[in-house]
């Protein structure tokens, strides 16, 4: 036993010396190549002396980072994160500084602006040399993983200490079934393909199961129902409510709360997270204790909101800092010559990519990946029972640039590299994990609505309405997880500035609402659910204009004659009671359909009008009435079938012949995968399951 501690000590002395010489080295590199950087008297010095200077700058430089640096970030908890990031070079070149000044020689001289590019180097060289150190030496890494994980034992916590397994749930958003599918057998994704495949003379460990979502394809809905076990009158990403006079939106913090408020008024339980979970990059928290970046908790003030925390448990180390600072600016450049590209090749479809969308890129692909991915590494070494974590890069990317573009495909490469991470780290964990990976929904690719018919789903409305047309038109908003975590992130208020909130308009104008290729419309004036007769009545022309518009698959109305009717082109109209998969208006938007649309339709806040896009099934297209050109949120195509990745060791998602269907029975297998792990390690059948329950 004391020879092991004496080669650990041994080992990690080398490590640090190898780190000390190899940051010596490139400050004295820097100090020949920058003419403000100095590590010798103006007189001049001998080659010794400036070798000495620079390695006692090296040595107080990485104390000072490992010791000052943690406290720094403590300091300007009231920053906003986003800006905290910006702050990394500013503080490392001060560090840097400060370094020189207590060097024994006194002799180092550095210009502001010329340490901050000093100390950044030097950090990342540092970090790089570290982590490839760590590599090399498994066994160092996995001592290193233990000693994280000792440190939280050590507090106190005595989850580590158990034996049984926990469960770890990663989201990739918005990637399809197919799309997966596809990537894995073009070699993107090779972590996944070999779970997928044999190993060893063994069996695949994970198996890719294909379900369906319910009609409103997006992440508020699904997540909720994942997490939550309900996404009952949730009827698209966002709606207007009449008796609040409010648009709810999924991705604002407010209304993220309240979904979750009515979620759990709704079950009666607390979450799938409940039991001592974690819930990292979400739009709820699912119960869990402990969260990171969840815009339902958003709204909260004081200590006990702990949404925020995940960005400085990861800023408060200089390395990641560094690191993720010279990413983000690196995947800016990036986005800029990827959509000048796309210009310069008039790339169809295609949407504006200019804006301070460069930005919320970056920080959907880099930062917020960068910090779920660690606090994920924590939760695991934690041993906690339940970790749920969304990655949003995929998302965001492939609405501006398509869900199979290369910017996509690049995108789904880093994620497999994170993915593959994760399973390493599973390897030295103080108890063994089940890594489930699954999409909350897919994305259909398609041109805009206004690209292809030069206006709005909300002009067309107007004139249906006979109300006069802007001869300018309007953008519609995108909304996407990423802007509002970005806005979180920099906490500016999400609930100002949000025309959709409380919609300035005559009060007898309709409000028209996007989701994806999901249109809604609403009349504020009246306080039910309009009719299709009351609005025959009102707007003779409204009802007919959409449904026999070829950007329009069909349109779904409430009726007094038949409870509610789905129209169609030609005037086709079929009640909800009496309509069926593959015929009449829904011929070609797949199974399910007709069920998802009468499960919509008995929501007490579903739009007067509720308008599915055109679809075609043969290039499975579709026309977003958002600016995307990847789309999600109604019916058509790959946007309502994501995938679920899951270990063999756990039950077979359904029975054979059977589908998945719906973020609420997807909520009940994973209870019963947790209620797997926490008891008899065999496991269980979908009817032994019942009987458990």
């Amino acid at each position: 036993m004391g020879q092991e501690r004496w080669r650990r000590l041994i080992s990690g002395v080398g490590r640090s010396a190898t780190v000390w010489a190899v940051s010596t080295a490139t400050m004295l590199v820097l100090a020949g190549l920058l003419p403000d950087f100095r590590l010798q008297s103006a007189a001049g010095d001998s080659v010794t002396r400036i070798a000495l200077t620079a390695a006692a700058g090296a040595g107080v430089f990485g104390l000072l980072s490992s010791l000052v640096w943690p406290l720094l970030v403590r300091l300007l908890l009231l920053v906003p994160a986003l800006v905290l990031g910006l702050l990394v070079f500013f503080l490392n070149g001060s560090l840097l500084l400060l370094a020189l000044r207590l060097t024994p020689s006194g002799q180092g001289e550095a210009a502001p602006e010329t340490a901050v590019v000093v100390a950044a180097v030097m950090s990342a060289v540092a970090s790089a040399t570290g982590g490839a150190l760590a590599v090399r030496d498994d066994a160092a890494y996995g001592r290193r993983l233990y000693r994280l994980a000792a440190r939280r034992r050590r507090r106190g916590d005595d989850r580590a200490g158990r034996r049984t397994p926990a469960v770890l749930f990663i989201q990739l958003d918005g990637v399809g079934h197919d799309v997966l599918r596809a990537a894995v057998d073009k070699g993107l994704m090779p972590a996944v393909a070999s779970w997928l495949g044999p190993r060893d003379g063994q069996g695949p460990s994970h198996r890719l199961t294909c379900w369906r979502t319910d009609w409103s394809s997006q992440t508020g809905a699904s997540q909720l129902g994942i997490l939550h076990g309900s996404n009952h009158d949730v009827p698209a990403f966002r709606w207007y409510e009449k008796e609040h006079r409010e648009v709810m939106v999924c991705n604002r913090p407010a209304s993220a709360a309240e979904l979750q408020r009515r979620a759990i008024e709704r079950t009666g339980d607390g979450g799938l997270l409940a039991g001592d979970g974690a819930s990292r990059g979400n739009l709820f928290s699912g119960g869990a204790d402990e969260v990171a970046l969840v815009l339902s908790v958003v709204v909260r003030r004081g200590r006990e909101n702990r949404s925020r925390a995940g960005y400085f448990a990861y800023f408060s180390d200089p390395a990641n800092a560094v690191r993720t600072a010279l990413s983000f600016l690196a995947e800016v450049f990036r986005e800029i010559a990827e959509s000048t590209r796309a210009r310069l090749t008039r790339q169809r479809p295609r949407v504006k990519r200019g804006g301070l969308y460069p930005l919320v890129r970056a920080f959907a692909t880099v930062v917020e990946r960068d910090v779920v991915v660690a606090a994920v590494i924590g939760d695991m070494l934690a041993g906690r029972n339940a970790v749920y974590a969304d990655l949003v890069a995929y998302d965001e990317v492939a609405h501006h640039s398509g869900p199979h573009s290369r910017d996509a495909e690049k995108v789904l490469r880093r994620l497999d590299r994170c993915l593959a991470l994760l399973a390493q780290v599973a390897e030295h964990t103080p108890r063994p994990y089940r890594i489930v990976v699954l999409s909350d929904h897919g994305q259909s690719p398609g041109e805009t609505f206004r690209t292809r018919y030069g206006l709005s789903l909300a002009n067309l409305v107007r004139a249906g309405c006979g109300l006069p047309v802007p001869r300018r038109v309007e953008r519609t908003h995108s909304g996407t997880e990423a802007r509002a975590a970005v806005r979180a992130a920099l906490r500016r208020p999400v609930e100002a500035g949000g025309e959709e909130r409380r919609p300035a308009r005559r009060h007898d104008e309709p409000v028209v609402l996007a989701s994806g290729n999901l249109g809604l419309v609403s009349f504020p004036d009246v306080p039910h659910r309009m009719t299709k007769e009351e609005i025959d009545r009102r707007h003779p022309a409204l009802l007919s204009t959409l449904a026999n518009h070829p950007g329009v698959g069909f349109v779904l109305v409430r009726s007094e004659e038949h409870d509610g009717v789905v129209l169609g082109a030609f005037d086709a109209e079929v009640p909800v009671g009496r309509l069926a998969d593959g015929s009449g208006p829904l011929a070609g938007f797949g199974p399910g359909a007709a069920d998802a649309v009468r499960r919509t339709h008995s929501f007490p806040h579903t739009a007067d009008i509720m308008v599915n896009s055109w679809y075609d099934p043969v290039e499975g297209e579709v026309l977003a009435f958002e600016e995307q050109i990847g789309s999600h949120g109604g019916l058509g195509g790959a946007q309502a079938r994501p995938f679920l990745l899951s270990p063999v060791t756990l039950s077979a998602p359904e029975e054979e012949g059977a589908e998945l269907v719906g973020a609420e029975q997807v909520h009940r297998l994973f209870r019963r995968w947790l209620r797997e792990c926490d008891g008899p390690q065999v496991p269980l059948s979908a009817t032994e399951d019942e009987r458990v329950a």
